[in-house]
């Protein structure tokens, strides 16, 4: 059983160091050695107090140990001594960045050389006109302005993809504009021209991890897309090729860690290595050995940068936790690892992975251990700690999970359960994979089939937890939401060690969370906060809700039922609609209109050019007559802003007309004059296309009209009359669908589901996900939804 006691007198010192260097980083150097000048002060003036005490005490009773007050001084001293050198650090090193030409030529744009070595490997990413490549680099000399200088300055460049030729450790010479950077770890940022140039390689140490990370990824090229890429993201982090859609799988089950560089990673592997070695006969000092050649070899692979670094500390704190009377142990070096990383990079401090990484390790050495001793009294010792270790890393992140995402995984200790066992070996496989294919390919090749068996249970677990029913919940992300759910994860820590040491109440435990994934009774926290657009599921329609703020919203059709709709708007909390777009007179996007008007204020109906069929246009034109609220039409060109949103109506350009259209035409006339639309909230642009068809789509395009957005809605419930050239311009990362369940059209058809895959867009269906909202977190777009697939 585990008893050793916990070793927390280093942890005020670790929040200290840890909280003033998140600060400090944002301070120029004079406020930082000022704040560093007075937390020293009041870490000398504890340590004398703490002195005085202690002494008079041992005076008064013949040299017994001073009080516990005396220990909270040193303590208190330690954590301003620590916190002094955090805020010196943090202060004085984004000073440096900041400080010589580079900032100043940044904040000018101007156009500068340079000559510089490039510290991170480049990354080929997709844009709206075109790939582009982001690589940092290290400034060893700038010319601007007719002045050249030497500095050592961090700099990111964004690139041409000519740049992903270099390889990290390369000096190179290159030109461009000057920008200025958030935050304050890079001085700028450089809008390369044109290929740089090498002027030196890498050492040959960088140049043969680098010959070792190109035979991974060749190994690994005779697998399936997703085992192809997860090998070398779980190898050395780099999962630029993973699909979008197993991504999302990835995350909708918890194991977003395995695909970047994280302690988690380096702790099954290190795990499954000294498992190995010891089976190979290796015992005592030499295990130690084995351990540290796993971590530096690892970190060398993956690269020695922060994040790396920051990986490598958490994961062998971890494992040492886990080791008999490793507790005590770990706790103490968990802050002492908080304190070293923040002191050697305080940029992450402020860094969501530093966060979640040391989070998650605190929670397996603070909890994992006593959960661990718990189930042994019922199950087998290695079952017992592959169930506690991602339970206790898994609670612990939860509260970080949801104030970051707004969402919580209830497979996620599942999912890491299954597939703990095969980390390891996808790992080892893939690097000796990786080894090999430097003599032979075909040698290498083989080893990415060995390593593409572990590597193919770990996809399947992600893909099939996903389409859980309640794989996984939203939750509110406001300060409450977030207090509420942290006192339910202290309660489930308080109670679990006596509970899992229960078998049929665990099993019970365990039965009613089955049920729950397979079949929720609900979302908590629906709507999410600050949702941007929300796609109602009202069937086969259209009912789409723009949040203009302050409960207020932009309706864009209303689909055919009333009641669905207004259900949509209540769970929203919409109470006024200053405006209603009807794209179009089809009854699937009007003849819900009614539904808008219970309890709600409408301002104006807008509507389309093309009045038909009459007879559902005549039925809105008397609704809103009935309710004194005005119609107009859209016009092409037209721009408007209603609270935060910014609309301007594409099309139609033309109205189709005359009796003979639908013999003349192979589209719908009221389908395309469909009233399309693009909208900017908070910086982000959303392509409404109503139901047009390819002849609107097509005209649209011919107009020149800039159709990039970052959402795109479907247009015509992804039906197959779509204009490929206007799905691809779109550049659209999400694309969303509102269609009804096993309805007769056969929508959404296979050839736009396929046109969208080659848009490389990830799709959301309201038959699929039900309610459908867009949201923004941490900066970034998101997509949560009422219900799981």
């Amino acid at each position: 059983m585990t008893t050793d006691r916990l070793d927390l007198r280093l942890a005020p010192a670790a929040l200290a160091a840890w909280g003033v260097a998140a600060l400090a980083t944002g301070w120029s150097p004079a406020q930082a050695v000022v704040g560093a000048l007075l937390l020293l002060g009041l870490a000398a003036l504890s340590a004398v107090v703490a002195h005085r005490r202690a002494s008079r005490h041992r005076r008064a009773f013949a040299g017994e140990r001073g009080p516990g007050e005396h220990c909270l001084l040193l303590a208190a001293a330690t954590a301003c001594l620590v916190a002094g050198a955090a805020a010196a650090v943090g202060g004085l090193r984004a000073g440096a960045v900041q400080a010589g030409p580079i900032s100043g030529l940044a904040r000018a744009g101007a156009h500068v050389s340079l000559v510089a070595k490039v510290v991170t490997d480049p990354v080929e990413r997709a844009g709206a006109f075109g790939s582009y490549v982001v690589v940092r680099l290290r400034v060893a000399e700038v010319t601007g302005r007719g002045v050249t200088t030497k500095v050592t300055t961090p700099l990111l460049a964004i690139a041409d993809p000519e740049w992903m030729q270099v390889s990290l450790g390369d000096q190179v010479v290159a030109s461009g504009r000057l920008q200025s950077a958030q935050g304050t770890d890079l001085a700028g940022v450089l809008a390369a021209r044109g290929p740089p140039e090498v002027v030196s390689e890498a050492n040959p140490v960088d140049q043969a991890v680098a010959h070792v990370r190109s035979n991974l990824t060749e190994a690994a090229s005779v697998l399936p897309e997703a085992e192809r890429a997860l090998v070398p993201a779980l190898v050395d982090g780099d999962d630029s090729q993973m699909p979008a859609d197993v991504a999302a799988d990835f995350r909708t089950t918890g194991l977003t860690h395995l695909l970047a560089v994280s302690g988690a990673n380096l702790t099954l592997m290190l795990s499954f290595l000294l498992t190995t070695a010891r089976w190979c006969g290796v015992r005592g000092r030499w295990l130690l050995v084995v351990g540290a050649a796993g971590v530096v070899f690892f970190v060398l692979l993956a690269r020695p940068q922060p994040s790396v670094l920051r990986a490598a500390a958490m994961g062998v704190v971890a494992l040492a936790g886990l080791s008999a009377g490793g507790r005590r142990r770990g706790t103490r070096a968990l802050c002492i690892a908080v304190v070293a990383l923040v002191l050697v990079d305080p940029w992450l401090a402020r860094s969501v992975g530093f966060l979640l990484s040391t989070v998650a390790t605190a929670g397996i050495l603070l909890f994992a251990p006593r959960w661990r001793d718990g189930l042994t009294a019922w199950m087998p010792a290695w079952l017992a700690e592959a169930i506690a270790v991602p339970l206790a890393a898994q609670l612990a992140c939860t509260p970080a999970i949801a104030a970051i995402s707004g969402q919580i995984s209830l497979v996620g200790v599942v999912a890491n359960m299954l597939v703990a066992a095969a980390v390891g070996p996808t790992t080892l496989l893939g690097l000796v994979a990786g080894l090999v294919a430097i003599v032979s390919d075909g040698l290498g090749h083989l080893g990415g089939y060995a390593a593409g068996v572990p590597a193919w249970w770990i996809v399947s677990v992600a893909a099939q937890g996903s389409e859980l029913a309640g794989a996984s919940m939203t939750w509110p992300v406001g300060i409450p939401g977030i207090t509420v759910l942290t006192v339910l994860v202290v309660c489930l820590v308080l109670v679990l060690p006596r509970l899992l040491s229960h078998r049929n109440a665990s099993l019970a435990c365990a039965g009613v969370l089955v049920v729950v994934i397979i079949q929720p009774l609900g979302r908590p926290g629906w709507p999410p906060d600050n949702w941007l657009m929300v796609m109602c599921d009202v069937g086969q329609g259209d009912a789409l809700v723009l949040n203009a703020g302050y409960d207020a919203a932009v309706v864009v059709d209303a689909g055919p039922d009333p009641g669905l709709v207004d259900g949509c708007l209540d769970r929203l909390g919409v109470d006024e609609i200053p405006l209603v777009v009807l794209t179009h007179f089809h009854a699937d996007h009007v003849n819900g209109l009614p539904g808008l008007f219970d309890g709600r204020a409408i301002g104006e109906i807008e509507v389309s050019p093309l009045a038909d069929p009459p007879d559902q246009a005549a039925a809105v034109s008397s609704l809103a007559a009935e309710s004194a609220v005005p119609v107009t039409i859209a016009v092409a060109g037209e721009q408007r802003q209603v609270g935060q949103l910014s609309m301007h109506v594409l099309g139609p350009l033309s109205v189709p007309a005359g009796d003979g259209y639908e013999a003349r035409s192979e589209g719908s006339a009221p389908n395309n004059a469909s009233v399309v639309m693009l909208v900017e909230v908070n910086g982000r642009r959303l392509l409404l296309s109503g139901d047009a068809e390819p002849e609107e789509e097509g005209e649209i395009l011919a107009s020149g009209a800039d159709v990039q957005a970052d959402v795109f809605k479907v247009a015509h419930h992804g039906s197959a009359d779509q204009d490929p050239d206007f799905v691809l311009a779109t550049d659209a990362p999400l694309a969303i669908i509102s269609v009804g369940s096993d309805n007769d059209y056969g929508h959404p058809a296979p050839a736009t589901l396929g046109l969208l895959s080659d848009l490389g867009a990830h799709v959301y269906r309201t038959d699929q996900h039900g309610d459908i909202a867009v949201v923004e977190r941490a900066g970034e777009l998101a997509v949560l939804t009422s219900r799981r697939p």
